[in-house]
């Protein structure tokens, strides 16, 4: 086939693993990571935005039925897609952080309860222990982890209202429980009288769990990503979420056959451990996604190759080129020019595309990486129907191609993260448009209009979510990486110091 009728027929996938679920398998690299995420070694997988964490949190839920050959439920705790399961709890939440630990804590034993009588587990404790939920009204007759999350908060907002911190409260004569309040749960040790009436402990009823699990051999995971999305724009709300969740997480840890696994942003992370968090030197089993250049090569060629066009195209067999690094730097060497800027001191193409897609932090990020590629094929279609071929040596892409391909790569990243995630830094972002990529402070704050304290405290920020890199020595002065270069018209070299006089 002509490189135009390749292309055409190959795609290397979408920017996200939400868009791309169907296709996942045939992409997704298995990485050391990865491994110990599916053998259950690790329980909080921490990642930047666009690093994978999602496409690991999407594989192991289309991993269900491996997982249940291995003796493990798979109980997804937020929906993979569409609506949050916290949406609604954002404009109404929990009181505060010990209502919202309960509500972790019944929501995670309510999905417990439905995944083993959905899986066909039976037994007296299973009875005893839908009987306890069904009684308390947090068994929804329609199902949907949005019902479910309601139920669970409405029981803990009955039991623990804002007034009985003030004034004690009323208790029914009955059964011991307060006033109101249907069901027989508590989140504390039941006295004696309240456990004559059949009152349970929410622990307890983990222990019974835990036991029905053990005894049928099993073991549970409860799985969360999107966690993010969920508590979106309310920053005071989402801390207090999450070390509830991070709570819970270390209260029910005891509990051998029931796990959970949380999916988080790191900066995310950060925010809500940045003014102390005791619990966190508990969390022990934990890992922080990092993509080495070779991991990003396997990427890439692991696209290239799930395309037949491609491969038919150069007579390759995918699973030869997989299964040795060194065809892979060839097989990518066929298809790339050797450089996109030609000299003696220039990177090789792989290694220039990396420069180009990594943020202040030295992180590329796959999903820059990979809406990279689908750009540049895009680029080289176009270029290709014009009849603009200066394509040589049998490769698909001309070195032109690349520079062309990054501006859009730049726009999104910008407006979609960085835009986005810290809308309050957009102004200041904005200011730099049509300057030198190397600012001194001196010049920021005359761009910025602000004092010299107020601007470091700005570049600073710029700086942690790696849109900033602080050169060394003196004067203060950060430089724009080439990822957000093309997204502002920046241009290359620095900008004079300006006159304070």
């Amino acid at each position: 086939m002509e490189p135009l009728d390749v292309l055409r027929q190959a795609t290397f996938g979408r920017r996200t693993a939400e868009e791309e679920a169907e296709q996942l398998r045939r992409y997704f690299v298995e990485t050391e990571q990865w491994s110990q995420v599916f053998n259950g070694e690790v329980d909080v997988v921490y990642g930047p935005k666009g690093s994978g964490k999602s496409a690991i949190y999407n594989l192991i839920t289309q991993s269900a039925d491996d997982l249940f050959d291995r003796h493990i439920l798979l109980v997804p705790g937020e929906n993979p897609q569409g609506t949050p399961a916290f949406k609604d709890i954002v404009d109404d939440p929990p009181y505060d952080e010990f209502q919202f630990v309960n509500v972790w804590k019944l929501y995670a034993l309510t999905l417990c309860a439905h995944a083993i009588r959905d899986y066909g587990i039976q037994g007296k404790q299973v009875d005893s222990l839908f009987e306890k939920l069904e009684e308390a009204e947090l068994i929804p007759a329609k199902w949907s982890l949005g019902r479910v999350l309601k139920y669970a908060l409405d029981y803990v907002r009955s039991l623990t209202r804002p007034e009985a911190i003030e004034t004690e409260m009323a208790l029914d004569p009955m059964s011991g429980m307060p006033a109101g309040v249907k069901g027989k749960i508590v989140f504390r040790e039941p006295s004696a009288s309240q456990e004559r009436r059949g009152v349970v402990s929410i622990d307890e009823l983990y222990e019974l769990t835990n036991e029905t699990l053990e005894e049928a051999g099993y073991s549970l995971w409860i799985v969360l990503d999107r966690l993010d999305v969920a508590f979106a724009k309310k920053v005071g709300l989402e801390a207090s979420a999450l070390r509830a969740l991070f709570k819970f997480y270390l209260d029910t840890k005891r509990f051998k056959n029931i796990s959970t696994k949380i999916f988080l942003r790191t900066d995310i992370w950060g925010e809500i451990t940045k003014e102390g968090f005791r619990e966190a030197s508990h969390i022990e089993r934990a890992l922080n996604i990092n993509w080495s250049q070779e991991d990003l090569m396997n990427l890439v060629v692991k696209r290239m190759v799930a395309n037949e066009s491609i491969c038919n195209h150069y007579q390759f067999d995918s699973k030869s080129i997989l299964a040795d690094f060194d065809s892979q730097e060839k097989f990518l060497s066929m298809i790339f020019p050797d450089q996109v800027e030609t000299g003696p001191n220039k990177p090789k193409t792989f290694g220039w595309i990396l420069g180009r897609t990594k943020d202040a932090l030295s992180s590329t990020a796959p999903r820059e990486l990979i809406h990279f590629l689908s750009e540049l094929r895009d680029v080289q279609i176009n270029r290709l129907e014009r009849g603009e071929k200066q394509l040589a040596h049998g490769r698909l892409f001309e070195q032109i191609s690349f520079k062309d391909a990054l501006p859009e790569v730049s726009k999104t990243r910008l407006e979609q993260t960085i835009f986005a995630e810290y809308p309050a830094l957009r102004r200041y972002i904005e200011a730099l448009k049509e300057q030198k990529a190397t600012q001194p402070l001196s010049n920021l704050k005359t761009l910025w209009s602000i004092e010299d304290a107020a601007a470091m405290d700005i570049a600073s920020q710029l700086e942690t979510i790696g849109f900033f890199e602080r050169l060394s020595g003196s004067p203060a002065t950060w430089r724009v990486p080439f990822l957000y270069r093309p997204a502002l018209s920046l241009i290359q070299g620095s900008a004079e110091v300006a006159n304070d006089e």
